[in-house]
């Protein structure tokens, strides 16, 4: 028998139990469609993770008190000792390395801002005019913090788009006089509408310099130190110079932890492969239920074509053409149920894409080709029983049950 009779054959069956048949192609692209649209997000949420640390900056270090290790706390917290404080003079030490191209200090702490009779909880962010560079910021109007006296306590403050439009609305804000909790700051700029990164909203802060931050909360400590390599190969060695230039200020204690942006990005790719690799298996699962709905309903197949089987075989069909007739349904069942499936899984990450547009979903290729290869790798596999029991069936045994 020739294949295109054999494939035939099969076809021919499959829609003479059109009710069967769409059961398990439903069944089969349901399985496929789900290994997909997971995949789909775990990849997204990958790639969210990257962009967003991509827009913080490039050559990025980040130097923060207390010394992480393996386990993430050290024994001085667990008895209750607080890290040594990052200061402004640490900062500046830092630029002694002929590795690092320039550093923003960072103090955070929320303020009431006011203007007129509107006012509003706000976080404020103490800095200096390199945070500008360091984190890909950009302006919408006016200026930035002015390079400098780092140490100057001057009262002017950059706007969060949101902050300029609640206070504001569309009259012009450069010039005018906002009042942070008891401080009145003059407004100089305002930020260029940049939404969300990394959980933090650059459209719902304030801006003032790092002293007057300080002056504000009543505090000398940094929250951390943002530092920017003069080059991809050079953060290596920034990392480096950062650790030492600090451990000789701090008397020779290593108290401070330095992370890279590669470091991290590194370990969140990590965690969100192996998470997309364990949805995928989870959904794999659905496609071996599917291969076993195929070898049961194949079983019951055989039951219900004894005659024509007995007949197949009566007419000198052997053995093998009667295992590659099952095989045959078992492959077109899977294949198309396959091939429905990826249509239906591009369908769903289409959808969420549409409704959450900043997760950049789509199925990795390696998904795509795993989850149809599964599927008809479950489908021939699981046939393999009801297609060699329909082969041992005697001819005149199965003609005289008829």
């Amino acid at each position: 028998m020739k294949l295109i009779d054999i494939l035939l054959f099969a076809s021919g069956s499959l829609r003479g139990s059109r009710t069967r048949t769409l059961l398990m192609m439903l069944a089969m692209s349901i399985g496929v469609a789900a290994v997909v649209v997971l995949t789909g997000l775990g990849e997204g949420a990958r790639r969210y993770v990257i962009n967003q640390f991509s827009s913080l900056g490039t050559n990025l270090l980040i130097v923060f008190p207390g010394r992480t290790e393996t386990a993430g706390i050290g024994p001085g917290m667990l008895l209750g000792q607080i890290p040594r404080e990052l200061t402004l003079d640490d900062a500046q030490a830092l630029l002694r390395s002929r590795a690092i191209r320039r550093i923003a200090p960072l103090t955070v702490g929320a303020s009431q801002i006011s203007q007129g009779a509107l006012n509003r909880e706000v976080a404020v962010l103490g800095s200096t005019a390199d945070l500008l560079e360091v984190r890909h910021m950009s302006m919408g109007q006016g200026q930035f913090l002015l390079a400098g006296d780092v140490y100057s306590s001057e009262s002017v403050c950059v706007l969060g788009a949101k902050i300029k439009r609640e206070l504001f609305g569309q009259q012009h804000a450069i010039g005018a006089w906002v009042r942070l909790g008891d401080r009145r700051f003059r407004v100089i700029g305002v930020l260029a509408a940049q939404g969300e990164s990394m959980g933090f909203n650059t459209d719902e802060i304030v801006i003032v310099p790092v002293v007057s931050a300080h002056m504000l909360f009543n505090t000398s400590g940094l929250f951390r130190i943002l530092i920017e390599a003069k080059s991809r190969d050079a953060i290596e060695r920034a990392k480096q110079d950062a650790e030492q230039i600090l451990s000789q200020r701090h008397g020779g204690e290593r108290d401070v932890t330095v992370i890279t942006q590669d470091a991290v990005l590194a370990t969140f790719d990590r965690i969100l492969r192996a998470l997309t690799l364990a949805v995928a298996g989870i959904a794999a699962i659905s496609l071996a239920v599917a291969g076993i709905l195929i070898m049961n309903v194949m079983l019951i197949a055989v039951s219900q074509r004894v005659k024509e089987i007995g007949l197949l075989k009566a007419l000198g069909a052997p053995a093998n053409q009667i295992r590659n007739l099952f095989f045959a349904e078992a492959i077109l069942l899977s294949g198309i149920g396959s091939v429905a499936g990826l249509v239906l899984g591009e369908i769903g990450t289409r959808v969420i894409a549409q409704i959450y547009p900043s997760l950049p979903v789509s199925a990795p290729w390696w998904a795509v080709l795993a989850a149809f290869g599964t599927a008809l790798g479950t489908g021939i596999l699981f046939s393999v029983w009801p297609a060699r029991r329909a082969a041992r069936l005697d001819p005149v045994m199965a003609l005289a049950r008829s």
